[in-house]
């Protein structure tokens, strides 16, 4: 609906119930004062709400009044400050560990689809038997973010990982399921789910012994960091990613150590090795 994903729209309405609730009145109602006092108060009373918490109210009131052609209304909503953060990115040492750590070996190619291809937390989940070509040493990526395919490349230790895996689990539709009652890793639909995943690299991190922030998208930041110092150019990067705007990928030119000439400390002039 209107470019949003489904989890999306949940979000949306999740807020905007809240929001209504507040006021015992429609959001489409509520002037923009009504809106930037309750924020104000959900801040005052519960200091450590998340930034997400603000973006789904703002955006969700947005994409409702577009929807109901109140351009008007849509102007006088609060702005929102994008925070330009670069992010964190592990070192060649650190995803060596991180993708070894695992106990299990479904969660080892889990690790390694998550870096060696570059993929978001759902689109590992959304991979199909169907999806690995071997033979052309590539995956298909279906309905990625904005609905959009690609093929990205499969290393061939990848490949042998893949070929282990599916003769010893022998998946059925889906390359990773859970169990159908939502438990022990799965969704309601038999594929694993999203906090499956998310503890996978949980523990494995803690097990590599990594003390950086991690999270599912660390390692897809750290698949385009690494391809760009090994001299890929950035709109290839760009589609591996899946990437709409090339604006977007350009952030990793502030994270990779490359270019003419390596960025170094003084003090490795200042103290050069003997």
């Amino acid at each position: 609906m209107a470019g949003r994903s489904e989890s999306t729209l949940k979000n949306y309405g999740h807020h905007l119930a809240k929001l209504a609730l507040h006021f015992n009145s429609l959001p489409t109602g509520l002037d923009p004062d009504q809106v930037s006092d309750y924020l104000y108060l959900v801040k005052q009373e519960h200091p450590s709400v998340s930034d997400s918490f603000f973006k789904f109210t703002i955006y969700g009131l947005r994409f409702v009044y577009r929807m109901e052609g109140m351009k008007d209304k849509r102007l006088e909503l609060p702005s929102l400050k994008n925070e330009k953060k670069l992010p964190v990115v592990l070192s060649r040492e650190e995803t060596r560990r991180i993708l070894k750590a695992p106990k299990l070996l479904k969660h080892r190619v889990l690790l390694g689809l998550l870096y060696g291809c570059g993929l978001r937390c759902f689109e590992v989940r959304n991979l199909k038997i169907a999806d690995l070509d071997f033979d052309r040493k590539m995956l298909h990526v279906r309905k990625g973010k904005g609905k959009k395919d690609r093929y990205v490349p499969l290393a061939d230790i990848l490949i042998r990982g893949l070929k282990t895996y599916i003769a010893a689990e022998q998946p059925d539709t889906w390359l990773f399921n859970g169990k159908p009652n939502g438990r022990a890793g799965g969704d309601f639909d038999g594929r694993y789910s999203n906090r499956g995943v998310q503890w996978a690299v949980k523990q494995a991190a803690k097990e590599a012994g990594i003390i950086k922030g991690m999270s599912v998208h660390t390692l897809r930041h750290t698949f385009a960091t690494h391809l760009l110092e090994e001299g890929l150019d950035i709109i290839s990067i760009k589609d591996l990613l899946g990437h709409e705007c090339i604006d977007t990928t350009m952030v990793y030119l502030h994270v990779a150590q490359c270019g003419r000439l390596k960025p170094f400390s003084p003090l490795e002039r200042l103290y050069p090795k003997k």
